[in-house]
């Protein structure tokens, strides 16, 4: 998949997938009817740490999975609520998604591809359970690798937190990653950045900067992101299915490592703006851009 793709829905009226809540968000990426929840919230898997800590805990631990069929093949959604605490991921709800990905690991080593699809609303790990969150986000990690041997692992970043921290890693391990403009991106958040940093390195409150830097446009146009979509269920959806119908990358993003660090050497940190990061990470969009200029 060109790393300069975009797709745009035609109709004028459009269901956003950001407003959706991570249920159906799921339910809309899946065949109709096929939808399936594993481990709901009438299981009541909750966090076991939350309340020792004065916290309302969620019944499904902001993590919704479904199993279903996408174009008829059988496929597993992981959707992360945004809406609780900010789509933290923590033991329970992590567990879920490595799960989720195991299971359909073993299905493909037994010669049934399933089709796994991760939704991305987190901003990371969550801090009051955070070795427990980072251990299991390592699981999460180690499974999309081991699957995407067998089939691509999709990512989809909507809105509206984004991913950062450790899920962003995730994300970059997946085969093929969709972004939405409203989409952000990064191992650290704005506000992180600018604590540890300072405001002189980034102002948080410069939603336009922020978005320039780690937005879904300017992802895709630095090839960290593989499609570019609009915020429409449809276009996201039709997304997925283009992104099975690639088939598994012959070399994922993570595996180009000599490529990326021989791009990290060429950015000149005196010099560091939105363009400057496309035109080192994306070399051939600037190649084309430069002959249609002469």
């Amino acid at each position: 998949m060109s790393t300069s793709a975009s797709v745009h829905s035609a109709p004028l009226l459009r269901e956003s997938l950001i407003e959706l809540p991570a249920r159906e968000r799921a339910r809309r990426l899946l065949d109709a009817g096929s939808f399936r929840e594993l481990l709901g919230p009438f299981d009541r898997i909750e966090s076991p740490w939350l309340p020792l800590q004065g916290i309302v805990c969620q019944a499904d631990d902001g993590c919704v999975i479904a199993r279903g069929t996408i174009d008829g093949e059988p496929a597993v959604v992981a959707a992360i609520e945004s809406a609780f605490q900010g789509g933290s991921i923590g033991e329970v709800s992590g567990s879920k998604i490595a799960a989720a990905l195991e299971m359909a690991l073993r299905d493909c080593e037994r010669g049934k591809l399933v089709r796994p699809v991760v939704l991305f609303e987190t901003g990371g790990v969550r801090l009051q359970e955070a070795n427990l969150g980072l251990a299991v986000i390592a699981e999460i990690q180690a499974a999309i690798v081991a699957l995407r041997r067998h089939v691509p692992v999709v990512g989809v970043i909507a809105g509206m937190v984004g991913c950062f921290g450790g899920m962003s890693l995730a994300a970059a391990l997946c085969s093929y990653l969709i972004v939405t403009k409203q989409g952000r991106l990064g191992m650290n958040g704005p506000e992180v950045i600018e604590q540890e940093a300072g405001i002189e390195e980034l102002d948080a409150s410069d939603r336009r900067r922020v978005w320039q830097l780690i937005g879904g446009e300017q992802r895709v146009a630095s090839a960290l992101a593989d499609m570019l979509v609009d915020d429409d269920a449809d276009a996201v959806r039709a997304a997925v299915h283009a992104a099975f119908a690639q088939g598994v990358p012959a070399m994922h993003r993570s595996e180009q490592v000599d490529t990326f660090l021989q791009r990290l050497a060429r950015i000149d940190p005196a010099n560091v703006t939105p363009q400057t990061l496309r035109d080192v990470y994306n070399p051939q969009r600037r190649d084309a851009s430069n002959q249609e200029q002469t």
